[in-house]
């Protein structure tokens, strides 16, 4: 049944008091600051005249609010989605099944509709993410695939490589010490990353459940010629720093330096997508106009998938002619909430 919200001064004094008989059925966007919160935030409480309420996660990113890092209201958008979130927290490395979802009070359809609806991938899905997270960091720390895939819970290393080579594309054995090429993992406010670098630049950086995450660190595998492995050389760190000033709202620039190969024409289309502003949208007409091919516009639609630098080359800032969402790699539910949240930074560009 949908909560119908109060009048805005009860809400308010909901806030003021941190009611949790609001949380997760009423939000506050807080106009001087751009963010949004639960009514329950332990942040310092915004003046009422800088207060608007919403009736849900949607609607605040709908209205251009980003979510708050203090109280997280996209992780507590549903009672069961926080639930099984602090329970993912709790134990990483569980291998969850519907089974215990069941055992838990869940009926496993409504999780999964829940989670596809927050996050674009199921709780089964993110849970297995996090074991192989889990993996991942042991495997950079330790170099030892036994200690990663015991770290991880698989119960056997061979299960351990055949999900790990299923995310990166890469059997975990063949991962160097010391390599030129090193993959590492990020968390962002829209879920994990992989990144690639070497010392001097970025090659990648793509949402790990992507599905064309393996084919693309295969493919650079191949073209280091196996030289690839775990570790954060500096573009890495860098970006990571970055994408948590991006997510925060303060800063939309990411000033490192980038190998994200491609033919010539790619990299045209790339260095349009780069000087689209925060904020700003175009079509793949306009692309094609921009660099003077105007009847390329499929060539740039392909160019624009082609991108496996998420975010730092914009491909999510390219809709449809008809102004409508077009495909994004990373789910067309990042692609809305990306665009939402960098409204934030649009009353700072040029027009």
């Amino acid at each position: 049944m949908m909560f119908d919200l109060p009048d805005s001064d009860t809400l308010y004094d909901a806030l003021v008091a941190r009611d949790p008989g609001f949380d997760g059925r009423a939000y506050v966007g807080v106009t001087s600051t751009g963010i949004f919160c639960r009514l329950t935030c332990p942040a310092r409480k915004p003046l009422r005249r800088n207060c608007v309420f919403h009736a849900s996660v949607a609607d605040c990113l709908e209205a251009g609010f980003r979510p708050c890092k203090r109280c997280h209201p996209m992780q507590a958008a549903e009672p069961l989605v926080a639930d099984l979130l602090t329970a993912l927290e709790a134990d990483p490395v569980r291998r969850w099944r519907e089974g215990d979802l069941i055992r838990a009070g869940h009926d496993p359809s409504t999780v999964r509709r829940a989670f596809k609806r927050a996050f674009g991938m199921s709780f089964l899905e993110m849970a297995r993410l996090r074991r192989l997270r889990e993996g991942f960091t042991t495997l950079s720390e330790t170099g030892s695939v036994t200690q990663a895939q015991l770290q991880a819970g698989f119960e056997s290393p061979s299960a351990f490589r055949a999900s790990f080579a299923r995310l990166l594309g890469v059997a975990p054995g063949k991962l160097r010490q010391g390599a030129r090429l090193q993959a590492d993992w990020i968390d962002s406010d829209l879920g994990p990353m992989v990144a690639v670098s070497d010392a001097r630049a970025l090659y990648l950086l793509e949402f790990a459940d992507r599905k064309a995450l393996p084919a693309e660190l295969k493919r650079l595998a191949h073209d280091a010629k196996g030289d690839i492995g775990i570790g954060r050389p500096e573009p890495t760190h860098a970006v990571a720093n970055a994408l948590a000033r991006y997510f925060a709202g303060e800063r939309a620039e990411f000033d490192i330096p980038l190998a994200p190969g491609g033919t010539p024409f790619q990299a045209l289309v790339w260095g349009a997508l780069r000087r689209i502003e925060p904020g700003r949208t175009r079509s793949y007409c306009d692309l094609a106009r921009e660099i003077g091919r105007p009847s390329a516009t499929r060539a740039v639609a392909r160019a624009n998938g082609a991108n496996r630098i998420a975010i730092v080359i914009p491909c999510h800032r390219v809709i449809g002619a008809d102004g409508g969402l077009t495909g994004y790699g990373g789910g067309l539910w990042r692609k809305e909430r990306l665009i939402a949240l960098e409204r934030h930074y649009a009353r700072d560009c040029v027009t």
